[in-house]
C-alpha cells in the first residue's frame, strides 16, 4: 500500500491547470503537467513551454519531468532534457523543453497535457574514495557487455 504525500502547488499563472493524474487513476506514477501558454515548434526546434505552476517538494524527494508517449509517438514530439529534474529547493515555475523531432509544425495549446511529473524518492550521498572497488559480475565491462 502507498502513501498519499501532500504537496504544496502555486499558480503563477492563474489560469493554470495544476499536476493531475490520467484519468483520475491513484495508481498511475506520472501525473500530467498542463501548458499553460499556446507555442508552435517547428521540425527541429525546441521551446521551454510554461506549466503557470510552481511546487515545493520536501527535502529527499525530487519531481522528474517526463516525455508523454502519445505525443511520442504520434508526432514525434519528446523533452529535450529528459527527464528535467526540479530539486526540492526550487521554488519557480516548472517550464517543460518541448522538442519537435517530427517532421510537421506542432502546435502546443494552453491546456495541452505536455508532460508528466513523477515524485519520487532519492538518496543523500557521501563520496569515500577508496583504492579498489569490490569485484562484480560485470566488473568494468562497458556498454553492450550484458548481453543483447
Amino acid at each position: 500500500m502507498s502513501r498519499t504525500l501532500s504537496l504544496r502547488c502555486r499558480k503563477v499563472l492563474s489560469h493554470a491547470i495544476l499536476p493531475d493524474r490520467p484519468h483520475g487513476s491513484a495508481e498511475d506514477a506520472g501525473m500530467d503537467l498542463y501548458a499553460a501558454e499556446d507555442a508552435r515548434l517547428q521540425p527541429g526546434q525546441w521551446k521551454a513551454v510554461r506549466t503557470g505552476i510552481a511546487v515545493q517538494l520536501p527535502p529527499g524527494y525530487e519531481g522528474q519531468v517526463r516525455p508523454r508517449s502519445g505525443l511520442a509517438s504520434k508526432h514525434g514530439v519528446t523533452l529535450l532534457n529528459a527527464p528535467g529534474t526540479i530539486d526540492p529547493g526550487y521554488r519557480g515555475e516548472i517550464r517543460v523543453l518541448l522538442v519537435n523531432l517530427g517532421p510537421q509544425p506542432y502546435r502546443v495549446s494552453a491546456g495541452d497535457r505536455v508532460a508528466q511529473l513523477v515524485v519520487a524518492k532519492y538518496a543523500s550521498v557521501r563520496w569515500v574514495e577508496v583504492e579498489s572497488l569490490d569485484a562484480s559480475s560485470r566488473d568494468a565491462g562497458g556498454f553492450g557487455s550484458s548481453g543483447r
